[in-house]
C-alpha cells in the first residue's frame, strides 16, 4: 500500500484546503506535503497494527488521516480512507488551567 493508492481522497483534500481553509501555517504546496508524510504515516500505522484493530491514524495539529477496513458484506476490498481538518482559530481565547485543589 502506498499514498498514490489514495491520490483521489488526497486531490479531494488540497481542493478543499485551497478553497475553503484559512490557514497561517502552510501554503497549498506545505500542505500536500504533509497530507503525504500523514499518509506514510498512517498506512505504517494501518499495516503493522494489532491484530482486532481496523485502523491506522496519523494526525498532527491541523489534519487527521485514518485509514480502515472496509466492512465485510458488499465490499470491494479497498481500504477506506479519510482525512479531516482539525480546524482551529488562533483567536480562540485559552482557557484558565484548573486550580489544584489542596
Amino acid at each position: 500500500m502506498k499514498f498514490e493508492d489514495f491520490s483521489k481522497e488526497i486531490a479531494d483534500a488540497v481542493k478543499a484546503y485551497e478553497h475553503y481553509v484559512v490557514c497561517i501555517d502552510k501554503t497549498p504546496d506545505e500542505f500536500l506535503k504533509c497530507v503525504q508524510s500523514l499518509m506514510a504515516k498512517a498506512i505504517k500505522v494501518y499495516e503493522n497494527r494489532a491484530p482486532g484493530l481496523k485502523h491506522g491514524i496519523a494526525l498532527d495539529s491541523q489534519l487527521t488521516i485514518i485509514l480502515s477496513e472496509p466492512p465485510e458484506p458488499a465490499s470491494d476490498g479497498r481500504t477506506l480512507c479519510g482525512i479531516y481538518f482539525n480546524l482551529h482559530s488562533p483567536y480562540r481565547k485559552k482557557s484558565a488551567p484548573a486550580k489544584a485543589k489542596a
